[in-house]
């Protein structure tokens, strides 16, 4: 099963953005990794919710019981997208950074002084800086786990070293949003169980790659954000009931203090959740559209999308590997041997020897080309390899992206180097 050329046609023509034009040209958007085009539907779903029974919840009378019965859906499609067990095992937020930050508070509640936390040299901050502060107000240790000179991928030997009886908690990225690098999800779960260590993780990344699965997994927690993955601008956090339901976070008093409600502080954006529920059905409308099958549920749907997706993907990979390593004087950050391309996403950040990073993504802007440049919030990673300040430029794809936009794009690399390098 894969994503046919008509098939990614059907997919671009749902996106009203992908119809932008910059100087006589259709915009080509690398941006994913900062946040994706969203499909029409999405839109169209929030409006349709404000416009038609926008209303805060449990109140005794019409648009409010709609509401109640909308949420309770939104639930259990985020629950189907991280094949967690049930609806309420979901808690929505504004996004990742802000959900961390507030259950690090609680889940440090229950550390005491001399234990140790893991987290990740490869990590988005929003994944460590939560932590290290939650481990100053408890008087915990912080180590961070190292990676790989080499292809830059996590050191499992590292972590394996790390890893020890006083320690609680491992929060680690499944995928790093500035090498493309996946990581040994399951593994890294067995190995922090053995010690009995809890396990964070931070989907932000993965989630429109590939399929998340904490059953699969067995990790304790997980986050994730819509607008990674074609949605709007929501955070959702999962974890396990019997973990999640003894924990105390901050909260009003009259707020419930069951799951998921004491979870979400306030009045949450519910036309953003509804939202979050049209991006996952148009994910899963591609699984149904390439099993010809309507009758599959929302998660035997998803795998399907997602297993196109990937497959495809890697074929956007491959093709830009071959394209940035024929440029004179660009290097490729984290895995570029062809070979290990399933270790990897379509992410890429690169850096040339004589073209400052934000020059270089100025100019492939001004074509119409949009990338992004500095640490995009990596910041350890990007200090460790003598980054800064200069950064790097992030070349991001998602399944909207072809095959000749990445040829556009390294035509324009090889005329801008070549340009600077007669200048």
């Amino acid at each position: 099963m894969n994503l046919t050329s008509n098939l990614i046609e059907s997919c671009r023509a749902q996106f009203p953005a992908l119809k932008r034009q910059e100087n006589g040209q259709p915009v080509v958007f690398f941006d994913g990794p900062a946040g994706t085009q969203v499909p029409i539907c999405v839109p169209e779903a929030m409006t349709n919710y404000l416009l038609g029974c926008n209303s805060n919840l449990h109140g005794q009378f019409g648009t409010s019981a709609e509401s109640d019965e909308l949420l309770i859906q939104c639930h259990q499609a985020h629950a189907n997208f991280v094949n967690a067990g049930s609806g309420n095992e979901i808690a929505f937020g504004q996004n990742m950074t802000s959900l961390t930050f507030a259950f690090s508070r609680a889940l440090a509640k229950t550390w005491n002084q001399g234990d140790e936390i893991l987290v990740t040299a490869l990590d988005h901050d929003a994944n460590i800086a939560p932590w290290m502060l939650a481990a100053a107000d408890a008087g915990v240790n912080v180590q961070f786990v190292d990676f790989r000179p080499d292809d830059l991928m996590l050191d499992m030997e590292d972590l394996q070293n790390k890893l020890n009886h006083r320690t609680r908690l491992v929060a680690v990225g499944c995928a790093s949003n500035a090498t493309g690098g996946i990581n040994p999800i399951k593994r890294i779960t067995e190995m922090a169980h053995s010690v009995d260590a809890h396990v964070f993780l931070d989907a932000v990344h993965y989630g429109p790659h590939g399929l998340i699965d904490v059953a699969e997994w067995d990790c304790d927690f997980l986050v994730c954000s819509n607008y990674k993955f074609f949605g709007p601008h929501l955070g959702m956090l999962w974890g396990r009931p019997e973990l999640m339901e003894p924990l105390s976070p901050y909260k009003v008093r009259p707020a419930s203090n069951n799951i998921p409600d004491k979870w979400m502080t306030g009045t949450q954006s519910h036309e953003s959740i509804v939202g979050g529920m049209a991006c996952i059905d148009y994910l899963a409308g591609i699984g149904k559209t390439i099993s010809d099958n309507n009758k599959l549920n929302r998660r035997e749907s998803l795998k399907i999308a997602f297993e196109a997706i990937v497959e495809y993907e890697r074929v956007l990979s491959a093709k830009l590997i071959d394209g940035l390593s024929a440029i004179e004087g660009l290097q490729i950050i984290g895995i570029q041997d062809k070979a290990q391309i399933t270790e990897r996403f379509p992410t890429f950040s690169i850096r040339h020897e004589g073209i400052p990073s934000e020059q270089l993504a100025r100019e492939l802007g001004q074509q119409g080309i949009y990338v992004w440049n500095g640490n995009y919030y990596a910041f350890e990673f990007s200090t460790r390899m003598g980054f800064e300040p200069d950064g790097m430029v992030r070349i991001g794809l998602v399944h909207y992206n072809t095959m000749d936009e990445i040829e556009r794009l390294i035509e324009t690399l090889e005329a801008i180097v070549s340009r600077e390098a007669t200048q």
